[in-house]
């Protein structure tokens, strides 16, 4: 468990570096999501609550931000041990099928197969969160918006798949 007395000095470089690696998963995802936006996304039915296109860059930059964070709290603590290997799994894990479902969903336009990538990614990041916590309770806090966008996320896939089978 951290506490106040726990935290480590802060090291600019292997801080910077997660937060490359998460930033830069979010801008090549964006590569397959930009050019579908005004096109290919545009024609799909979609649900009512659909959030505006211009939200979603804002907010998947603030959620990257706090998933970079949280892995740096976590790496910190690092300590070679399997629990850490296993939180260090899990959130590479849950980063490639982030990853992956910007492919699948916008790449691809896989709406049924994206469902099932979100869920495992949802179910991942539960996992990350629960493994994080083991070594940093502000890392896994900071993964709490990151699920509940995700969340959103999924029931807005679901419901744009029904809309438009």
């Amino acid at each position: 468990m951290s506490t106040v007395a726990e935290v480590k000095k802060f090291r600019l470089f292997p801080f910077i570096t997660s937060l490359f690696i998460t930033l830069a998963i979010g801008f090549v995802a964006s590569l397959f999501t930009r050019p579908q936006i005004a096109g290919w996304y545009s024609t799909l039915n979609k649900p009512s609550f659909n959030p505006p296109a211009w939200l979603f860059a804002p907010v998947w930059t603030a959620l990257y931000i706090m998933i970079a964070i949280a892995a740096y709290l976590v790496w910190q603590r690092r300590d070679g041990s399997v629990s850490y290997k296993t939180a260090a799994t899990i959130y590479a894990v849950q980063l490639l099928l982030n990853f992956s479902w910007s492919i699948v969903f916008f790449g691809l336009h896989g709406i049924l197969p994206a469902v099932f990538v979100i869920l495992l990614m949802w179910a991942a990041i539960i996992l990350n969160i629960r493994w994080f916590a083991k070594f940093s309770k502000i890392a896994a806090w900071l993964l709490v918006p990151y699920l509940l966008w995700v969340s959103f996320a999924s029931l807005l896939n679901l419901s744009i798949y029904l809309l438009n089978q």
